[in-house]
């Protein structure tokens, strides 16, 4: 593929592996177990063994350690581990973080992973729980006695300012979640899978965080999905087709905080995603009109749009007709509304799919696939291409 001007990855590292658990609500078994299994899966995808791994990449708000994996999955020495704060917001940085180290010679390969009981455990949705202060907590303490203690209520800020700004009403979050579920409805894997869901049914769900119904608001999942990194060489010689690391990105944006960036001067986008989208088209070479799919983090819909917007697929206050009118195949895997919540790890999963052809939502020849995570939180993206 062209590209004007390369980044310091450029394709030389790629994801050559991919797996998951099972994704439900109550999975029965331990957080380690979860990542254990899955990490499993993706070696044995890619052709590899545990004995082959010498890094490994997470996240935090995660209760398994690298070297408490390593130990558990029967890994041995690791010369690369690394774990990127920001929770959702690190899904992409994982696979920076090990593209980097693969395409620096730090490490051979690297496996990154997220596994948790979201649902059947701690369940991040359910808002503040007590915690020891911190210089990063103190930021709440502006917005806790005022009601605002959930996730919801949060983007339930940034959501009604977008509508006001642009004359919209609740509706028009509404084609994010009757796509998501469209694409989650084919997809066997998905936990609302034989399960679409029309405008109506998301305008008649109940209020959760005016102007956020319950349709516009991600799952609460048990589960887990890793991935695996290595060099593209070598990528190209083990079981599967490789997906390219074309580009990566982290980025946070001015007066950055955790969900409640309330004091900046515009609550409409999201500036951290602008940060991202820069990097990635100014490092791959490629403009929206060259992306096949896009993998969009959709932990609540009004994220959706606003992305599509910073990373120049539409206008400001268009995101809602861009997606109506499936000019970008968006979510093909169902999202984090509608196949699980895996803090955007089964999402990259789905790029690898689409750039093999093995999706079950396959976009004919799609071979560049644009990737984010989490929004409202400092993030990260990535591009990921075809071989050749």
């Amino acid at each position: 593929m062209s590209r004007s001007r390369k980044d310091g990855l450029g394709g030389r590292a790629a994801i050559a592996g991919i797996g998951a658990t099972e994704f439900s609500k109550n999975s029965g078994r331990s957080e380690l177990k979860l990542a254990v299994e899955a990490v499993h899966a993706a070696l044995d995808d890619a052709g590899l063994s545990p004995a082959d791994v010498d890094g490994l990449v997470t996240f935090t708000m995660d209760t398994n350690p690298e070297i408490t994996l390593a130990r558990a999955a029967g890994i041995g020495e690791l010369s690369f581990f690394s774990r990127v704060h920001y929770g959702g917001g690190a899904a992409c940085a994982t696979v920076q973080q090990a593209a980097l180290a693969v395409a620096a010679g730090v490490a051979d390969v690297v496996v990154c992973y997220r596994a948790f009981n979201e649902r059947s455990g701690h369940r991040f949705g359910s808002g503040v729980q007590h915690r020891e202060p911190s210089a990063e907590g103190a930021a709440l303490g502006w917005v806790l006695p005022f009601g605002l203690l959930t996730p919801a209520s949060w983007a339930a800020m940034a959501a009604q300012r977008y509508l006001y700004a642009h004359g919209l009403t609740p509706e028009a979050f509404g084609p994010v979640a009757v796509t998501a579920r469209r694409y989650a409805a084919r997809n066997p894997a998905a936990y609302f899978h034989g399960k679409p869901i029309t405008l109506a049914d998301h305008a008649a769900s109940r209020w959760i965080a005016e102007p956020l119904r319950l349709l516009d608001c991600c799952q609460e999942t048990d589960g887990g999905q890793a991935v695996v990194v290595t060099r593209a060489e070598r990528a190209r010689d083990l079981r599967r087709p490789p997906a390219l690391v074309v580009a990566a990105a982290q980025g946070a944006g001015r007066a950055q905080e955790q969900m409640t960036s309330f004091s900046r001067d515009d609550l409409t986008g999201l500036p951290e995603t602008a940060v991202v989208a820069r990097q990635l088209w100014r490092g791959s070479g490629l403009a929206p009109a060259d992306i096949d799919v896009g993998i969009l983090y959709d932990h609540f819909t009004p994220y959706v749009l606003m992305q599509l917007e910073e990373f120049g697929f539409c206008g400001p206050g268009e995101g809602s007709g861009f997606v109506a009118s499936d000019a970008l195949p968006l979510n093909t895997h169902g999202g984090q509304l509608g196949e699980a919540y895996l803090h955007g790890m089964n999402g990259i999963a789905e790029a690898v799919r689409q750039i093999r052809g093995t999706s079950v939502n396959q976009i004919p020849e799609a071979a560049r696939v644009l990737v984010t995570a989490g929004t409202g939180v400092p993030t990260s993206g990535l591009i990921l291409g075809a071989d050749g």
